[in-house]
């Protein structure tokens, strides 16, 4: 096939040239070329070659090789030794700052089921080609020569939009087993669908995953979660059987009926949620929150009043949230910003009966640069209930009093006197007494911000110490749950009237 017209930016024609020029046969390959093919933009450039590394290294003036698999990154235009030293993400891909170029491999023995035991340097393209995943993944193009080298059928199943292993799909996935959710990734990302005979080996080799890294599969997770057809992945992944060995929790899901206000069952709400997260283009923590929120609904449900209930279901979440992200090696800011989010999901919105204080808590509760995100996850499950409206008109006031209240102090750090001030005016040292008197200092301002001087909070501050240390003390404890719990006690309050679950 010699007739395509396929974009070429300028710096990897120019690394191909060097090699062609050099004598050395070199394709594009991988995923680039199947992008072209599609019609996307590739997120990073791979070339294949005859020559050695060593040989790749003796071409380039900037290049960088430290791995075992051969891959050479050749570093265009770099300034400084220290740029050719550390590759980042950010530097391969679409801005061309590295070009990574491979000898041709032969691949055997896979006894981790994830890395090959033994790596050769191939003689033919085609070898090469025989070794990778999915027949859309093994397509190489010629760029000098404008020729396209497709043993095993890509171009067509490209043409199909068809997901399919190279060879016999229980070979490859017993050779790595990450193929299977790659498989699943894929069809999210690119709208494939995973052809019969390696759908079948999937469900078949679910438990290799076992063997999988949670750091390989956090990264798969990931990509499926910002892809545009998350849900169904996911979907597939519980149908079969891997699911299990990603985030077994989301299975105690499938099929728990829920209440009047909701349209779907568990696993389904929470599938939709995600899938308007990410119609919404919301980033990975907003994401990952809709996705979890309700995932402690089947540990807490309960028949009461002629329905079922899910009392708790966000404090329970939180948990679970934090276990199953830690446990795929999830980085700490993510966790924290998804728990807080899953934990704080069930705000009470009901402008008619909420008091500015309540707000001023909930956004104490789950800080000021996560309080839009929250609504956000809050937007996302009212549609994954059913409902046509993202933002009804309490959810808009919600909004406004939000804003309202953003520039009002929410916590002790941001009182006009501190534990030092506590000190002088009390002429004590350091104790559990300047903790109480700065929870319940912050509750009256929380009530009040008018209160917020340094005036009021001084007198404040000697009428408090002069109570006793047991009164005090149980003062502070109440500030501190009320300044935790305020929202919480409201929806106790009316939860009889407006029952939200």
């Amino acid at each position: 096939m010699t007739n395509l017209k396929l974009t070429i930016p300028e710096t990897v024609r120019k690394v191909s040239s060097i090699l062609s020029n050099a004598g050395f046969e070199n394709f594009l390959v991988g995923g680039c070329v199947r992008d072209l093919l599609i019609g996307r933009e590739p997120k990073d450039w791979d070339i294949t070659t005859n020559a050695t590394p060593e040989q790749i290294i003796g071409l380039f003036p900037h290049t960088f090789y430290e791995n075992e698999y051969g891959t050479v990154g050749v570093v265009n235009d770099a300034p400084t030794l220290e740029e050719v030293g550390v590759p980042t993400a950010e530097r391969v891909g679409k801005n061309l700052d590295v070009v990574e170029v491979t000898p041709y491999r032969i691949e055997s023995g896979y006894s981790d089921m994830r890395h090959p035991d033994k790596v050769e340097w191939g003689e033919t393209i085609e070898q090469d080609l025989a070794r990778r995943d999915f027949t859309m993944n093994a397509v190489a193009y010629e760029i000098e020569n404008n020729k396209i080298i497709d043993p095993f059928g890509g171009v067509e199943d490209i043409k199909k939009k068809l997901i399919r292993t190279v060879g016999k799909p229980e070979e490859r996935f017993g050779e790595d087993a990450l193929r299977m959710l790659r498989a699943l990734r894929f069809s999210a990302e690119l709208g494939f669908v995973i052809e019969t005979e390696t759908l079948g080996a999937i469900e078949k080799n679910a438990e290799l995953l076992e063997h999988i890294s949670k750091e390989r599969i956090r990264d798969e997770f990931i990509k499926i979660v910002m892809s545009d057809s998350s849900a169904f992945a996911f979907d597939s992944a519980v149908r079969l059987g891997l699911m299990q060995y990603i985030a077994p929790e989301f299975e105690k899901g499938v099929g728990v009926e829920q209440n009047q206000a909701h349209a779907y069952t568990v696993w389904e709400h929470l599938l939709r949620s995600l899938e308007h997260a990410g119609k919404k283009g919301f980033p990975l923590h907003v994401r990952l929150s809709a996705l979890f929120h309700d995932i402690a609904k089947p540990h807490t449900k309960k028949w009461l009043n002629n329905q079922w209930t899910f009392y708790g279901h966000e404090v329970v979440g939180a948990k679970l949230a934090k276990n199953t992200l830690t446990d795929l090696k999830f980085p700490k800011e993510i966790i924290e910003k998804v728990t807080k989010l899953v934990r704080w999901h069930m705000f009470f919105s009901d402008t008619e009966e909420i008091s500015l204080s309540a707000v001023r808590r909930m956004v104490r509760n789950v800080g000021p640069e996560l309080i839009w995100d929250l609504m956000d996850v809050r937007g996302a499950d009212r549609i994954g209930t059913g409902r046509p409206k993202e933002s009804p008109y309490r959810l808009r006031k919600y909004h406004s009093m939000i804003e309202e209240v953003m520039r009002d102090p929410i916590s002790v750090k941001q009182l006009k006197v501190n534990g030092a001030q506590i000190m002088s005016l009390t002429k004590t040292e350091p104790g559990p007494h300047i903790g109480f008197i700065l929870e319940i200092l912050l509750s009256e301002v929380l009530e009040d911000p008018a209160r917020n001087t340094q005036e009021y909070l001084e007198e404040r501050v000697r009428a408090l110490y002069a109570l006793s240390s047991e009164e005090l003390a149980r003062l502070g404890k109440e500030a501190r749950k009320q300044n935790e719990n305020e929202d919480e006690k409201e929806v106790e309050k009316i939860k009889g009237k407006h029952g939200v679950r």
